[in-house]
């Protein structure tokens, strides 16, 4: 069994524009005598790689804690992928209902309006992308609501370099953040 970490790292990771930095705050050092280390941090809930719940744009959506989990973990498909995808992008690729879809694009893979509802339509559990967003810099809101508003969960930012494209096992849990629209998430995908 093969286990691919594709998750970016928390503070180093840049984030989306006009999104607080992600810190670390050390607390107690060992180096200055204390004890044992201790760090505190904080950052957006969109920060790194991230799921986004339903809550994110449909206003009485699931946060992230109510999100079913089995939406998380699962048979998905790594699909190379660059610029903005359609329906009839969509319609080609023929998705089954309950796939989990990777789109791997070098950040540069986001879905039209018209390719979240081809997605909507055909019952996928989770679509990601290693894009900062699943919306095109000039168009966030229209792929989300589609896919949120079908209570399709979105993993965004992943780091998906060192992956070839094809079928794996994923597994992104989300963190336990009550009333949050999404959460930092371990992502990785397993090969057998």
């Amino acid at each position: 069994m093969e286990l691919i970490d594709i998750t970016r790292e928390l503070f180093s990771s840049t984030p989306y524009p006009g999104d607080p930095h992600p810190r670390r705050d050390l607390v107690r050092r060992m180096d200055l005598g204390d004890a044992f280390n201790l760090s505190g941090f904080y950052t957006c809930c969109h920060s790194a790689t991230h799921l986004d719940a339903p809550l994110h744009f449909i206003p009485d959506g699931e946060s992230i804690d109510k999100l079913d989990l089995s939406h998380c973990i699962g048979p998905c498909t790594v699909i190379p992928a660059h610029g903005i995808l359609t329906g009839a992008d969509i319609d080609l690729l023929a998705p089954q209902s309950g796939s989990r879809l990777l789109f791997k694009g070098d950040g540069a893979a986001f879905l039209s309006e018209s390719a979240a509802f081809a997605l909507a339509e055909t019952g996928v559990l989770l679509v990601g992308t290693d894009a900062q967003s699943i919306g095109a810099p000039d168009d966030e809101e229209a792929p989300h609501t589609e896919l949120l508003g079908a209570g399709i969960p979105i993993l965004e930012g992943l780091n998906l370099s060192a992956v070839e494209p094809g079928a794996y096992r994923l597994i992104a849990l989300p963190l336990l953040l009550a009333g949050a629209e999404a959460s930092p998430v371990r992502a990785v995908l397993v090969r057998d």
